[in-house]
Parts: structure tokens; sequence; C-alpha cells
């Protein structure tokens, strides 16, 4: 499709000195029309014109003819050839020249039908010496990709089983057709393949002209930054030289320099990947960034990259711009005159140099300015969590991110619904991390923990856990948020939700003793609303209703049955499975016995300390799990597993409480030892036959559990009594524990919901199950009033086993629940004081 500029037609821009008009190709009536109205914009175009004139043979000779070129002000496209075009002329530009306010864009057409050939070769070298081939047959994209590529992604476990599909070689090339018919785009695809096996480019070859494994081609090589940043076991790689082009039929060369170069500096740890059809290159290099000597290596290989890239016809960037890391390096592209010519571009439009200074023209020193540099001193404070994958260093854990930015999407995964909802960058993962970053740099941010406007950020973060799996560089902001709210809030008065919700498994224990009561005296008229204000509690959710008998009162009346062949098995009785929906607990213990296990549960009160680990009330949060460390030691130590229903209670023994508890070695044994139902079944009764119950599952991941114990096993198992599942890509509920219930969260939380979630689930065929493990994406559905209700999977396989069918389940499985509450008050208003009005004192912006 060509670069942005092959693609603007016209520009309306805003000078800083208030001059506001359309700009885009000029011709001579044209220009003579705005010289003849005067003022500040005649100006500038004549000015425009007489610089351009002076010029235009330099910017005929030194501007090179490559596909990526992107260096320097466009000023080729002021030239008479290029129709005087001022729109074209200011892309790129980098907000040193004016303010785009609105664009006039091409469209172009998206075909329909595509074939996808990967060739694949001995290594990245001779991949990249047969692209002028490939370019002959005029794919609509050619993309490169090495070795280094693919061991990083093996070493992240990003896209497993796309790696399977690539053919032999140690550099690929994904080369896209397409066609009017799928037969002419495959035919396109063959031609190519044909060709270059009669030549020294015989490549192995697979093909691909279904959209599943074209689009599992491309998460490949899109992965490239996220997989080439924060490689474990390898130093961490930088931008700086990310992005050059030369022309293509130079790049096998241009790339064994560059590979020889690096060797030579030894940054061995960097891949090359990229636009290979126009000869773009993307690398992340490792950089010391962080210290004087590594600084002066930095500029050192930069300024013998920049001699090596003109050598090979090329430019400094062909995709990102020059901005300070590359437009010092301008004189040697470009020459003095038009680095001149450059400058009096710039002071045409802005002449008080007030406009993005010390960019492009004039630019700071390539190596000032660093997010890092050799006077990085970062506060690395005492923490709570123990971040084991970061050096045991918050300040590390924050350096994360990169930047990729996947979690601003639309669809797709879990992260990050708090941006999807509100659409605003400081709500999204990334905006966040940088917030962290600036808090502990002390230059914007100067209050460390106690700044607000960090809190006010992470106080929309659902601590779903997305990032952890779904951000590239494994952004935990769960956990970072509860960092920084354990060390916010120290010493002070917290939100009410925090001694509400934070301490939910105190309320649910002392309400078991009197359920009836406490659930009319939540739910009375007037008294409920009373209840929610001191609670923090948003007024539009209901109260959750608490169970007439927990689980672990029927399992003590009940005691453990069955034969036991397979040993015994601890099963965890969360908070939720216990005291609010014990007919999970109540499933399990029947599935388990008939698969052939001894049912235990803990002979006294426990907890994991979730509700206290999403509060940010860490310290509780320990002594919780002290105590129940005491509980478990004796199973622990004889190696008994132990199953959990909840999710996110699972993921806090699998994940959490190992970084909270790092150097404990019963908290390791109960991590290596928590098995999901699925988990337990498929390793330790792979034999076990259980009865079918063949019927379509509309199935919610639970989002810790998609980002911490993965849904491999559940779908297994559902398959082994013949449920169909189909796994809603549908995001986050949006309740997520506390979350969704706290005062000036309910738009985020419905809004999330209504993403996707809450239309699949309405739109779902009603001889279906509906699966959803986590208590949150139960309540979640009952609350917004879809006329379905959510079981756990165990409720399903206990169902299976006594005989039912699917259109009697919910039926069946409502009369061990109690009963729901009203539906939540959800008008569907989603506008943007509703959305953003969440503050943790529950109180709405002016």
């Amino acid at each position: 499709y060509g670069k942005t500029v092959d693609n603007v037609i016209r520009l309306e821009v805003a000078t800083y000195d208030g001059e506001r008009f359309w700009a885009g190709p000029t011709s001579d009536a044209e220009y003579e029309r705005i010289l003849a109205a005067g003022g500040r914009r005649a100006e500038i175009y004549r000015q425009l014109r007489n610089l351009r004139d002076r010029h235009a043979e330099q910017i005929r000779a030194r501007f090179p003819r490559i596909p990526r070129r992107v260096s320097g002000y466009n000023l080729d496209s002021l030239l008479p050839e290029n129709h005087f075009d001022l729109a074209r002329a200011l892309v790129g530009s980098e907000s040193t020249l004016v303010t785009v306010l609105r664009a006039e864009v091409r469209l172009v057409d998206n075909p329909r039908y595509r074939a996808m050939a990967v060739l694949g070769y001995p290594d990245i070298f001779a991949a990249a010496d047969a692209v002028p081939r490939v370019n002959e047959h005029d794919p609509l994209a050619v993309e490169g990709i090495d070795d280094k590529l693919i061991s990083f992604e093996k070493t992240k476990h990003l896209n497993s089983e796309a790696l399977d599909l690539l053919p032999e070689g140690a550099g690929w090339l994904l080369v896209q057709f397409v066609g009017d018919s799928q037969q002419q785009a495959d035919d396109r695809a063959q031609a190519l393949v044909e060709e270059l096996e009669r030549t020294e480019h015989a490549p192995a070859v697979k093909f691909y002209d279904d959209a599943t494994h074209e689009d599992e081609m491309w998460d490949v090589r899109e992965s490239g930054l996220g997989a080439t940043a924060r490689v474990p076991g390898l130093p961490d790689t930088w931008e700086g030289w990310e992005d050059s082009a030369v022309a293509p039929d130079h790049l096998g060369a241009y790339l064994r320099d560059l590979r020889a170069l690096m060797t030579e500096f030894d940054y061995q740890a960097a891949s090359l990947y990229g636009h290979f059809g126009d000869a773009c290159v993307h690398t992340r290099i490792p950089f010391d960034l962080a210290s004087a000597g590594g600084v002066r290596r930095y500029r050192e290989f930069v300024e013998l990259a920049s001699d090596l890239v003109l050598r090979h016809h090329g430019s400094f960037s062909g995709e990102h711009g020059d901005g300070q890391s590359r437009a010092e390096l301008w004189p040697k592209m470009f020459g003095q005159e038009l680095v001149r010519a450059f400058g009096e571009f710039k002071a045409i439009f802005d002449p008080g140099d007030r406009m993005n200074p010390g960019k492009l023209a004039a630019p700071f020193r390539l190596d000032e300015n660093l997010r890092l540099g050799a006077d990085f001193a970062p506060w690395d404070p005492p923490t709570e969590f123990g971040y084991p994958d970061d050096g045991a260093s918050f300040s590390r854990a924050v350096l994360r991110c990169v930047g990729v930015g996947k979690c601003r999407r639309d669809s797709g995964g879990v992260m990050c619904p708090s941006y999807r909802a509100t659409r605003e960058e400081e709500h999204s993962t990334r905006g966040r991390a940088r917030l962290l970053f600036e808090m502990l740099r002390g230059e914007v941010i100067t209050d460390g923990w106690r700044s607000e406007a960090v809190r006010d950020s992470l106080d929309l973060c659902l601590a779903c856990k997305g990032c952890k799996n779904d951000c590239p560089v494994n952004v935990d902001m769960a956990t970072y948020k509860a960092e920084f709210m354990s060390h916010h809030y120290a010493g002070r008065i917290r939100p009410m939700s925090h001694y509400s919700m934070g301490w939910i498994p105190v309320w649910a224990a002392l309400a078991s003793t009197a359920p009836g009561l406490v659930n009319a005296l939540t739910h009375a008229p007037g008294l409920s609303t009373l209840v929610k204000r001191l609670g923090g509690i948003a007024p539009e959710r209901p109260v959750p209703v608490f169970a007439p008998q927990r689980f672990t009162d029927w399992f003590a009346d009940r005691g453990p049955r069955g034969t036991g062949e397979r040993g015994d098995v601890v099963l965890w009785p969360d908070t939720f499975s216990n005291n609010l929906h014990p007919s999970v607990g109540r499933a399990a213990v029947e599935v388990l016995e008939a698969a052939g296990f001894r049912v235990r549960v803990p002979p006294k009160a426990v907890c994991c300390g979730l509700t206290w680990i999403s509060t940010g009330q860490l310290g509780i949060a320990r002594r919780v799990a002290r105590h129940t460390l005491a509980v478990l030691r004796g199973p622990l130590r004889r190696g008994v597993p132990m199953v959990g229903l909840e999710p996110s209670c699972t993921a806090v023994f699998r994940s959490d409480l190992p970084e909270l508890m790092p150097h404990d070695l019963d908290v390791g044994r109960l991590r290596d030892q928590t098995f999901t139902l699925s988990e337990l079944l498929n390793d330790r009764a792979a034999d076990w036959s259980p009865p079918r119950i063949d019927a379509p599952a509309v199935v919610q991941p639970h989002c810790h559990q998609h980002a911490v114990l993965g849904m491999d096993p559940d779908t297994e198992l559902m398959r082994r009594f013949g449920l169909e599942p189909r796994l809603l890509d549908a995001g986050c509920c949006g309740l997520a524990g506390n979350f969704g219930f706290e005062r000036g969260h309910f738009s985020v939380s419905m809004r999330s919901a209504e993403l996707g979630l809450l239309p699949a689930v309405r739109g779902a065929d009603r001889r279906a199950f509906v699966l959803a493990d986590g208590f949150s994406c139960r309540t979640q559905i009952e609350h917004a009033g879809t006329g379905r209700q959510a079981v756990h999977l165990a409720e399903a396989l206990a169902l299976a086993l006594r005989g039912g069918r699917p259109g009697e389940h919910p039926e069946r499985l409502a009369a061990q629940r109690p009963a729901p509450p009203q539906r939540a008050r959800w008008s569907g208003d989603l506008g943007g004081a509703a959305i953003r009005a969440g503050r943790p004192d529950g109180s709405t912006p002016g």
C-alpha cells in the first residue's frame, strides 16, 4: 500500500502562530490565487517555492530512491514533478512544523482472496538475497524473520502452534499474494515458487490459503518487538537503530555487514527481521545505556551503522522517523546544503523554534536525553512482592514495557478492559507503566508512592492479569497495582471498599452464622442502600446472596466417601465456592469421588488471601497465607494434590503467592501441587470415562485462568464427556472480583461486559451450557439479566454423572444455589462522564 505519504491527499493544518489552511498538491494557478490572497499563508507558500527552487538539484541528487526513505523532511514532494505537494511535504515532520487538524486520505482495497507462501532459507542473509526475485512477482507483502526471533518466541512461549507451521530453515520470507479469486491468488504464489526453484534462491516451502493459518503466521511476524524485548537469560535490548532501510537489491549484503558490525561490538542478542520487500530492517540491540562506557559504545555503533547504511544507498529510518536518535546524522546522508535547507524549511513554519524543539532540525545529540543514560539512578524502593523474574527490583519490573501498544487493541485476548471501556491512554497497561516509570524516576511525578496521578490511573485497572499473558513482555499490572496500593495507603484510611470487599472472607464467615438474617438486612429497601454506601459498593450493584449452608459445613456433616483408589486430594474451599455458590464445591466432590479420589477438606478455616492482595493489603495477605500454610502443612509435605475451583484463588497459589513469599519452601510445594479440576482429571485420571453429555457449550475463560493457568486442560476434559466448547474471545467479564462492586466502577464494569461477553451469552444457543468457572463471570452474567445461568465446569460434569440433559441444567442447578439477587440497575449509558467517574473515594470529578 505504500507509506503514509503515498496515501495522503490533503491535510488541514495549523501553524504555531494560528494560521489555519488546507494543504495539498498546488498547481501554478492555485499558487497564484494563494499569493493574491496575501497574508501569512501566502508568505509560507512564497518562501517554500523559493526554497525549493534554490535547492532542487541537491534534492534530486541526495534523496535516495528507495521504497522506505523516511529520514529528512520531504522536500522532494515540493518539486515540480511532484506537483508542489505541501501535504506530502508535511507528512512525517514529527510535530516540528504544524499541527494536523484533519486529513483526507486515499482508501485502498482490502482484497478478499489471499494466499501465502512461506519460504525457508539456510539463514536470513540467503532469504534477503531472494527478495529482488520475489518482488518481481508483485506480492502484496514480503516480510522477513530470522532464527533468533523464532528462538526468542519459543523461549517466551509465543505463537507455539504457529511456529510449527514454518518450513525448514533459519531465515524465512512470508510472501502474501492476492487475487480476484482464490485460484488466482494461489496461482500467483505457485508461480513464484516454481520460478525460484529454477534459481539459486530455491527455498523450502509451505503454502497457506486459509485465513486461520495465514493469521497465525502473521502473528509470528507481528510479535517481533515483544519477542525481542526482555528475553529471559539475555541482556535487555533497545531501539536506536531499529528501522534502517536500503535498496532491496542491497538487502542481503547490508544484513551481512550489519551482523558483522553487531558481532564486532558483541551485540549478539539481536534479531534481524522486518519489511523485507521494502528492505526495511527491524532490530533491537543490547546496548548498555546505563553507563558512560556503554553510552559511548552505543554512539560509536550508530555512527558506524549510519556509514554502513549509506554505502548501501539507504536511509537511517524506513518507518519510525528520525526524531532525536538519528537526526544528528543528517549531514552524512543529505550534505550540509540540504541540512541548511531543512533548517530553513523549519523556520518558514516555526520561526521561533517552539514546536518540538531539539528534534529533526537543530537536533539534540543522539546520546542526549536518553530514557536511561549514564546518570540513570531510579528510585528502587523496598517492596512487598519479590519480583523474581526482574532481579527482585520493582524498577526493573516497570521497565518491562517497551510501548508495543498491544494493550490498546479493541478486541481479542483479555487486556486491557479499562482501555477498551474508556479509550484513554491513561487507562491502558502502557499508560500505567509509563506513569510508574515516571514515579520511580522522580522528575515529573515527585511524590512517590503517595502520587494521586498514579493512584487515579491504577484505580480503573481491573487487576484482571490479562497483561501478564497477553503483553509480549509480560507486564503484570495487577501485581504492580497491588504493590502501589500497599504503599500508597500505608498508615492511612483506605477506601471503604477495601474494608468491605477486601475483607469479604471474614464477613462471609461471620454471615454464615445467620445467612438468612444477613441476606434480609442487605437486601431490605433503604437498608440495602445504606449498607452499600457504608461499604463503598456501587449503588447499582446487588449485594451477593449468602448460601443457607456453607460447603465446608455440608462436607463436615457428610464426610469423605468413595473408594479412594486414586488416593487423597484436598479440595480448596475458596470463599466464593464455600459461602456463595456451594453447589460448585458439592459438584466437585461428586466428580472427584466418581473418578476414584478420596476428597479431603482443610479442617480449619483457610484463605488464599486474594481479596487482600487485590486491594493492596499485602501484610494481611501474607499473614493469612502463613496460617493457610500451617493448616495445609501435612498434606503439602506428603505430596497430596490440591484442587482449586475458583480460578482467581488457584492463580494466587500458582503465581501471586510465590511472588509474595518467594523463599518459603511450603509456598513452592503449594504452587507445584495445586491443580485445576481439569488438570487433575486429565493428569491423574486419564483412564476415567465420564458419562457423555453431548451438547454445545459457550465458555467464558476467567481472566486469571487465561493469564496463569491456561484453558487447554478444560477444553480437553470437556471433549472427553461430549461437550463441544466454544471459547469466547470476549475479554474480561468486567466484574473482576471487587472491581465491579466498587462505587465509581460500575460503568466501566458493564461496558467491559457489553463489549463481548454479554452479547455472546444472549445470543447463545438455548441448548448450550454457559460455562464460567469464575464467580465474578457467573455473577456478571446474572446481574446483567441475560436470562441465562452460567455454571461451573464441575456442575456440568456432576450433571452428566446424574444423567441430566443440557436443557434441564439451569433449573436443576438453580435449586442448589441461593436465589439470585435483583438485576443490576444498568441503563446502558456509556457516556464519558459516567465511565470516568470513578475515584477511590467514590466521588466524581467536577
